[in-house]
């Protein structure tokens, strides 16, 4: 090819490639196509799945089915609740060939008090970035004196799992913000006290809403202690003040049909530079609720 034939190609290749860039960008910012499933415009992710609203699902239908049926959902990050039964290296092997990516679990209480250096290695094993608790356990009211033994406990876990290059975190559920005399709550008294360099959170919006609390407050106040976020909506009509930490699973529904205000908590998310965001539905109808919830959040608009 000559020279300016060669010339006049590599233009042309040039062209082509602008046009295609540009014609995406076109029909992203229309809407029409969004580059993971459960985002869009607005709302960019990542997102996720805890895998505990599949339960049912793993119970009934088993392990395999029910990885191909989230892989089928075009879910690709996934929060695990245990490993069924299965070993670690089997149960990685499962999501791997599914091309699901393993980015955080949660463990128990008793565990992160009693053995922390043997859950971060088993944390290791799976591949987390991120490794956590989901609830306390304790004598309601959880309150301030139980809530500094807590405060040790995660310190030396946010410690265990440095070790190995894994954050931890811990999921509020609603029973930790008991009132303190100073006006704070005991929820304040945890994440104030904890070591922010090794100790995160991670904002379930049903169980700060469900007992009164405020998560565009609570994000901006405590911004990147904030690692991640649980997608759940309450029930319309469901009251709110309870520091019971539990409400009828028949309780949880589609994102954007609920209580909640949803474009002005994942605004106030992005802001805080959440890194990641797991849908989680603990109702019956779980398995046909995520896919409604994916489309809320590709058409939910927000600055």
């Amino acid at each position: 090819m000559s020279a300016p034939f060669a010339h006049a190609h590599r233009l042309k290749g040039i062209h082509v490639k602008f046009l295609t860039l540009l014609l995406a960008h076109v029909l992203l910012s229309a809407g029409l196509c969004a580059a993971e499933p459960g985002t869009g415009v607005s709302f960019t992710g990542p997102i996720g799945l805890q895998l505990y609203s599949l339960r049912a699902e793993f119970a009934k239908d088993g392990v395999v089915t029910t990885l191909d049926r989230v892989k089928a959902m075009g879910i690709k990050n996934v929060e695990l609740a245990g490993t069924y039964n299965l070993p670690i290296p089997e149960y990685k092997k499962l999501l791997d060939e599914r091309g699901l990516i393993p980015i955080s679990a949660h463990f128990p209480y008793k565990r992160w008090q009693t053995e922390p250096d043997v859950v971060a290695q088993e944390a290791k094993a799976l591949g987390l970035q991120y490794a956590g608790c989901a609830w306390i356990d304790h004598k309601a009211p959880y309150d301030e004196e139980q809530c500094r033994a807590t405060v040790e406990v995660f310190n030396k876990a946010g410690d265990a799992l440095n070790q190995v290059g894994i954050k931890f975190f811990y999921h509020l559920h609603g029973f930790e913000f008991q009132p303190l005399p100073t006006g704070n709550t005991v929820a304040d008294l945890l994440i104030t006290r904890t070591n922010p360099a090794t100790v995160f959170f991670q904002m379930d919006v049903l169980w700060i809403v469900f007992p009164g609390q405020d998560p565009v407050k609570l994000l901006d106040t405590y911004g990147a202690r904030w690692v991640s976020m649980h997608l759940k909506d309450l029930k319309k009509g469901i009251a709110t003040g309870s520091l019971s930490g539990k409400t009828d699973v028949k309780n949880n529904v589609v994102l954007g049909t609920g209580q909640m205000n949803w474009p002005a908590i994942l605004a106030a998310a992005k802001k805080a530079g959440l890194k990641y965001y797991f849908i989680e539905d603990e109702s019956p109808d779980a398995a046909t609720q995520i896919p409604q919830t994916m489309k809320y959040l590709e058409g939910v608009k927000f600055e």
